[in-house]
Order: structure tokens, then C-alpha cells, then sequence
């Protein structure tokens, strides 16, 4: 397991990955497809895989079923670090934490817990609590009803060492910018809204110098060439990709909801990749749909 802090480091500026998770003919995790996917993608640098992630999609993934796709990273995963969703209720997400670190887990990201709305206190318990039950870093995901403020996020800190980043998926470019002046560099940033490459120099200016890539999966060579445009403050270069790739990629994946999903694991699929069906309750693209996506990233690698 890689240390928390040193962690931290590896995430502060480099590309993040959220691997799909393929399913077979049953409806079951299927290993060797996932497997053989994350070693077409190791050929292109990133910071870590974030598996059984948002993209991964881990809210229809049972507990066992994630401990499994990390194992299975963890087999084939090299030196990259292997950071897994971890989520749900308090008692639920400490297990699956614990579950996480003994499988080889590196870090966690915690997704929010499951519909109900919670005061600060009461989040800050959760987060307190899953830090606790694992010596792995930990990444919070503010995203939905699971929401922490600057001044929250600064006493956990201080609190739990293992503490180590902030992800932000929910636009709030307020909260954002607050979290980042008050924690400095004790704090990794990253962003996570959907196809974060449309948000990416808006959070650069709160702070945050790095995010997770969805269309990494599939259009790996194009991911890698943005991130390294935004690195560099080459807005030009941003600004034609996301002209070329990404608003086109964009409206496909708003035809209907759940598509920053679905979208993703049929890229995929269009590399050549058994990925299965999503599940319940997301809903595949469309033939025509996967038309429009094979037509956008024919020339792509």
C-alpha cells in the first residue's frame, strides 16, 4: 500500500483514470475483459485508477463485487495506484474500506451516502468514521446530498492524517475555491464533474490543477493531449479540442440521463472491448447513438 501522503503527491497533478467495470453474458464482473482493458490503457501515463467509481459504476456493484474489481486491478495495475469507490452508509462504507486495504487497495474515494440529507456534523461523523477504519488515503467526493464546507473539510483534517484530497462534482465554484485557500497544500484537488474537461479551467481558477478523465477509457491519446494542454495553460490548444472532441462528445451524452455513463462504456465497446450492458438504472446508447460515437472518435486513438 502506498503511504497516504506520498499519495497525495502522486494525485496532486497527474491524470486520474475511472476504468469502466464490464459485465458478462450473467450479469457478473467479468475479469479478464476488465483486466485486458486496463493493459491496453497502461501504455499511457496516469496518476492512479479510480475503479468501481461513478464511470465503474459502483451504485449498482455489490460490496464483494467491488473488493473483486480491485483485486483485479491490483493484478495488472503495475505501479499505477489503485484508488476504489467506497460508499453508502456509515457501517456499510467502513467495511468496504477495510475490504478495500485487505484486497491491495491503495486509497478510496468516498462517495456519498444513500439518499438521505444529512447536517455537517452528520457528514463530518461519516467521513470520520471511514478514515478511521482504514490506514489507506482518503479522498471526499462532494457530489449530491453528501457536501462538505471549508470549515468542515479544515477540522477532519486535522483529525484524520489520512485525510488526503477533495474532489468536487458539483459546480460549486464558491465551496471550491473556499476548500482550496483554506487548505492549502495539506489537500490534493481534483475535479470530478461529468466530463471534467468541460469544467477544467473554470476549477484551475479556483484552485484545483488537476481531475479524473472518463473519455480516458476509450480516446486515451486525446485525454493525455488535453491534460497536457491544461497543464501548460495552452488555452488554444484546450479551447480546439474541446471544439473538435469534447462539445460533440457532450451532446451525445446528453440525449438522455445517465449517458456520462453509458457513453463512456460504449466508447469502449467501439475499441473492441467486451464490456457487457450497464445496469439498471442506466440504459445503453441507442444503435444510432453508438453510430454518432464510432463517427466522433474513428480517427481518435
Amino acid at each position: 500500500m502506498i503511504v497516504p501522503n506520498d499519495l497525495r503527491e502522486i494525485i496532486r497533478h497527474g491524470l486520474l483514470s475511472f476504468p469502466v467495470t464490464p459485465f458478462d453474458d450473467q450479469d457478473n464482473v467479468a475479469k479478464k475483459p476488465f483486466q485486458s482493458h486496463l493493459e491496453w490503457l497502461s501504455a499511457y501515463k496516469v496518476a492512479g485508477l479510480i475503479v468501481a467509481g461513478g464511470t465503474g459504476e459502483m451504485f449498482s456493484l455489490s460490496p464483494s463485487e467491488i473488493v473483486d474489481v480491485v483485486k483485479a486491478a491490483r493484478e495488472v495495475s503495475g505501479d499505477a495506484p489503485v484508488i476504489a469507490g467506497c460508499g453508502y452508509g456509515v457501517r456499510m462504507a467502513c467495511d468496504l474500506a477495510r475490504d478495500i486495504e485487505a484486497a491491495g487497495g491503495d486509497g478510496i474515494l468516498l462517495l456519498p451516502h444513500y439518499l438521505a440529507e444529512g447536517p455537517q456534523d452528520g457528514v463530518a461523523n461519516r467521513i470520520r468514521a471511514v478514515c478511521k477504519a482504514t490506514n489507506m488515503g482518503v479522498i471526499v467526493y462532494n457530489r449530491g446530498a453528501s457536501r462538505v464546507s471549508a470549515e468542515t473539510l479544515a477540522q477532519l483534517a486535522d483529525e484524520c492524517p489520512n485525510l488526503i484530497g477533495f474532489k468536487d462534482g458539483t459546480g460549486d465554484i464558491d465551496t471550491v475555491r473556499r476548500v482550496t485557500v483554506t487548505m492549502g497544500d495539506r489537500l490534493s484537488y481534483i475535479g470530478g464533474m461529468p466530463t471534467h474537461e468541460l469544467f477544467a479551467q473554470a476549477y484551475r481558477g479556483a484552485g484545483m490543477p488537476t481531475y479524473s478523465s472518463a473519455v480516458f477509457n476509450f480516446v486515451p491519446e486525446t485525454a493525455l493531449e488535453f491534460h497536457a494542454a491544461f497543464m501548460a495553460g495552452d488555452d488554444a490548444k484546450c479551447e480546439k479540442l474541446l471544439t473538435d472532441f469534447y462539445y460533440p462528445f457532450a451532446k451525445i451524452r446528453d440525449r438522455k440521463s445517465g449517458y456520462a455513463v453509458s457513453a463512456i462504456k460504449a466508447g469502449v465497446a467501439l475499441r473492441g472491448f467486451a464490456t457487457g450492458h450497464v445496469r439498471a438504472p442506466l440504459t445503453d446508447l441507442t444503435e444510432e447513438e453508438r453510430a454518432m460515437l464510432q463517427d466522433l472518435i474513428k480517427d481518435r486513438n
